[in-house]
């Protein structure tokens, strides 16, 4: 018990950041083309019980991939729905990458205070930023997927001509489980995104690389 607690403690504020600030970058670009809803619904915070999704938080606890309750955006608000709602989707990708970098910003940072020997000190913030670099390129990466309803299948969808875009998005009431099944079931991830999200972390942690992997190895070993 005393050693989940220990990962918890070490996760859930860089997990719930992520989601967090990821559906808030929704809702600001919405709100500045156009779309007040989620502003008007007290989305616009950081504050994450109003982004809690309770399966979503377990789920980024337990496998490295969840979500939190996703901001409403109004479409028909926008001034140009068709070519904003492709900025209101990126948003939350580009979110998570900006949140990576500065992640490995403190990786580093924390990396040259190990040479003073305040390793003691400093170890769990270390642990809590390699998880937030690791976290938040996962949900940059996954959330490019060009699959509806995530935010990849979103910007295809602003990129195509509105007749195929229709076609696509018929597949938003199934694209989560799609999704889902990709990556659990067939070799999606250890073929296509596991290399993008480990080359991503290892271009950004540099000669950390091994440090933020064996904090992951850490928090997800049984």
């Amino acid at each position: 018990m005393e050693h989940l607690l220990v990962k918890i403690s070490i996760m859930l504020v860089p997990a719930l950041l992520a989601v967090t600030v990821h559906e808030v970058a929704h809702g600001y670009v919405a709100d500045r083309f156009g779309d007040p809803t989620a502003r008007l619904l007290n989305r616009l915070t950081l504050n994450p019980l109003r982004h809690l999704d309770i399966f979503g938080t377990l789920a980024l606890l337990l496998v490295g991939f969840g979500w939190a309750k996703p901001v409403p955006v109004n479409q028909s608000n926008l001034r140009n729905p068709h070519r904003h709602m492709l900025w209101v989707a990126v948003s939350g990708p580009v979110s998570n990458f900006i949140l990576a970098g500065l992640s490995a910003l403190v990786v580093h940072f924390i990396g040259m205070l190990h040479t003073l020997g305040v390793e003691s000190i400093t170890k769990p913030l270390m642990m809590m930023a390699a998880f937030s670099l690791y976290i938040n390129v996962i949900l940059g990466v996954i959330n490019m997927v060009p699959i509806p309803p995530l935010d990849g299948g979103r910007v295809l969808a602003a990129l195509l001509p509105p007749r195929y875009a229709a076609v696509l998005m018929r597949l938003e009431p199934f694209g989560f489980f799609i999704v889902i099944g990709l990556i659990f079931f067939t070799q999606v991830w250890s073929a296509v995104v596991g290399p993008v999200v480990y080359a991503i972390v290892a271009l950004l942690s540099g000669s950390h690389v091994e440090v933020v992997h064996a904090v992951i190895q850490f928090l997800f070993s049984k």
